[in-house]
């Protein structure tokens, strides 16, 4: 079954973003000391610029050009001094200053961690951001999926950056997205109570490639490609139930299902072609579970309680190449205040826990992701707060805090880095995108 796709319509105009983007780089320098002031400053502008966008381009290219100028002169001193910004974008059209080549020192983990510059804002999704996932070894291609029941690819680093397609076909919102490893399919679920297969192939226009029913007809809240076997996909949805999915034929594996109970709202699947899978409810319990690369057959391994009987609203496994933490560990959100690491204690999935931190989640489906270098312990969640939360793991209480990310107005639901950690890119619950520059 295939889908004709194309562009939205409605994508906001670039001037507004640029115009965004510039303000929120400065926003640390005009609300030094008031974070609270400076998120609902930005969140005024994006207001102001959607309900008072000028239709003559000429308008819009002095505006810009102006207020460039003055915010320099204000916060900078001078209209050529940039070098105070701890990081500089081209997203409002400035060129970076090339004549700086002094030898800089060492940069410390913070500085390293520092995605303080907004590269780029997108806004056509209108409600909730579900999922982001950058492609596999790709810095650049982004999928994006709404609660509005749409899923988008853009490209981050193109000059402007754009939305290049819009899936469209779920019924309902769409709960989750994953890649294969080649990048050529991806995977979506939603409420609607199915899972989409698109192939997306080069400049082509991605098609749906298959749609599938639920078993039980029941909202599919999570899905991910199995590492070990890319021709197979699992799910969870809203009765309890993990399934295990043929991508080649669209049938359900023999002895590919296992109930858990609960709403399963979370998996995640052990990399470099292990067999173990960890799955989460929104009562507190995760499920460790072993996965038959070959058949498809499911076979439940430990259950575990975990501090507070709460939803597990985010699973990631990571193994790690650092004396920090030598041993496979799970990143895991739980709606009582904290984002979690676990350590993985032993071969049928028991976990141990590390270290806790605490950040605003109640209510809300908050994610959060490994950064992606292997020798260090860094780690970037969301939260109902509004802002990115920046995390060393080898640390221990508030000395673990390397950054803290401000511009979103709403709960921030999803996050993702590229493969080279260049951009972080953040979505919150009112549909805004920020695609942020380290």
């Amino acid at each position: 079954m295939s889908t004709n796709l194309s562009v939205p319509a409605k994508i906001v105009p670039m001037w507004q973003q640029q115009v965004f983007a510039l303000d929120a780089k400065y926003n640390s320098r005009r609300t030094s000391g008031l974070p609270g002031f400076g998120l609902l400053y930005l969140r005024r502008r994006s207001q102001l610029l959607r309900d008072k966008d000028p239709t003559n381009t000429a308008i819009r290219s002095s505006y810009l050009k102006l207020r460039s100028e003055i915010l320099k002169l204000r916060y900078n001193g001078s209209s050529s001094d940039t070098t105070s910004l701890s990081s500089r974008t081209s997203t409002d059209g400035i060129s970076e200053d090339n004549l700086i080549r002094e030898k800089l020192p060492k940069k410390s983990t913070a500085e390293n961690f520092a995605f303080a510059g907004v590269h780029h804002v997108f806004d056509h999704h209108k409600i909730g951001i579900t999922a982001l996932k950058f492609a596999n070894n790709d810095r650049s291609k982004l999928c994006c999926a709404s609660l509005d029941g749409t899923i988008t690819i853009c490209q981050v680093t193109s000059t402007p950056p754009k939305v290049v397609a819009q899936l469209d076909g779920h019924k309902k919102g769409v709960t989750a997205i994953d890649w294969s490893i080649s990048n050529d399919l991806i995977v979506s679920s939603s409420l609607d109570a199915t899972v989409r297969l698109w192939g997306v192939h080069g400049e082509a226009t991605p098609i749906c490639l298959r749609v599938v029913g639920d078993q039980v007809r029941a909202e599919v809240l999570c899905c991910a490609f199995v590492p070990a076997n890319n021709n197979l996909i699992i799910t969870g949805n809203a009765q309890g139930l993990l399934q295990v999915l043929n991508v080649s034929t669209g049938i359900y594996s023999r002895g590919g299902t296992s109930k858990i109970g609960g709403k399963v709202l979370a998996l995640t699947c052990e990399g470099s072609g292990g067999s173990l899978i960890w799955a989460g409810n929104d009562r507190g319990i995760i499920t460790s579970l072993r996965l038959e690369a070959g058949s498809g057959r499911l076979s439940k391994l430990r259950r575990i309680e975990t501090i507070c009987s709460a939803a597990i609203t985010s699973l990631s496994w990571r193994s790690w190449l650092s004396r920090e933490s030598p041993t496979p560990t799970l990143l895991i959100n739980i709606s009582c205040n904290a984002v979690f690491l676990y350590r993985i204690s032993d071969a049928q999935g028991a976990l141990k826990i590390l270290r806790q931190y605490p950040l605003k989640h109640r209510q809300y489906l908050v994610r959060s992701t490994f950064c992606p270098q292997m020798g260090v312990c860094l780690i970037a969640s969301g939260s109902e707060d509004g802002s990115v939360h920046l995390l060393n793991a080898a640390r221990e209480g508030k000395s673990a805090q390397v950054n803290r990310l401000h511009g979103h107005s709403a709960p921030i639901l999803a996050l993702d880095f590229n493969y080279d950690e260049s951009h972080l890119v953040t979505g919150d619950y009112q549909g805004l995108i920020i695609v942020w520059r380290n």
